[in-house]
């Protein structure tokens, strides 16, 4: 349980034999009762982590894609809504490395941003080394948030103005991305979706 902004967090390894099931859930008959009774995978929880997500084959991966785009997940021909929020952080292992599989556009573009985030510095890298087990902080890390305030946050940012100067500027990159003699291919309008989301919250975040 994630506690800094009283949430459900779960964190996924992923590797080669983790499977769709073991992701989203899966039905088991209980004898007692004569039924099926489906129970939930870590994919119902408000911040998943999938950890070096690039290990998962691409079938496991996919099984990400309908609940990042559309918050729910489809097993068994039933619909099951996931937890609000809910949102999928990530990392991957470097693509040089065996088995990996790398992540296909379709999928890469369910994710608002990337980072690469390289060697610290000589500094930051020492304090590392002399601290404690940065997992063990998370525990008494205080509450923030609560989901509503979240949700109320998000919708702040949903509602700040976008001139239509900068409109054109989104849409002028995006065009620029669909020029064959410098990409094999352009960004989706999702992506500029995407952008304008960030431009928001940037700006909501400054003030």
């Amino acid at each position: 349980m994630g506690r800094a902004l009283q949430c459900d967090f779960r964190r996924v390894q992923c590797t080669p034999d983790l499977m769709p099931g073991d992701l989203m859930g899966h039905s088991v008959f209980e004898m007692k009762e004569q039924r099926f009774e489906f129970r939930p995978g870590p994919v119902f929880t408000n911040i998943l982590l999938a950890d070096e997500i690039n290990r998962a084959t691409p079938k496991t991966q996919s099984a990400l894609l309908e609940g990042m785009a559309e918050r729910q997940v489809t097993i068994e021909n039933e619909t099951y809504a996931l937890p609000d929020p809910f949102f999928v952080m990530a990392t991957q292992n470097p693509l040089d490395l065996v088995g990996t599989f790398p992540l296909p556009d379709s999928q890469l573009d369910r994710f608002l941003l990337s980072f690469a985030i390289g060697y610290p510095d000589p500094k930051a890298e020492r304090a590392l080394l002399m601290a404690e087990d940065r997992a063990s902080l998370l525990e008494r890390t205080g509450q923030m948030l609560t989901p509503e305030e979240l949700r109320a946050l998000q919708q702040d940012c949903d509602a700040v103005h976008v001139s239509g100067n900068l409109l054109d500027y989104v849409q002028a990159l995006l065009a620029e991305t669909r020029d064959e003699r410098w990409f094999e291919s352009g960004l989706s309008p999702r992506a500029g979706l995407a952008l304008l989301a960030a431009a928001r919250a940037h700006a909501f975040l400054d003030g």
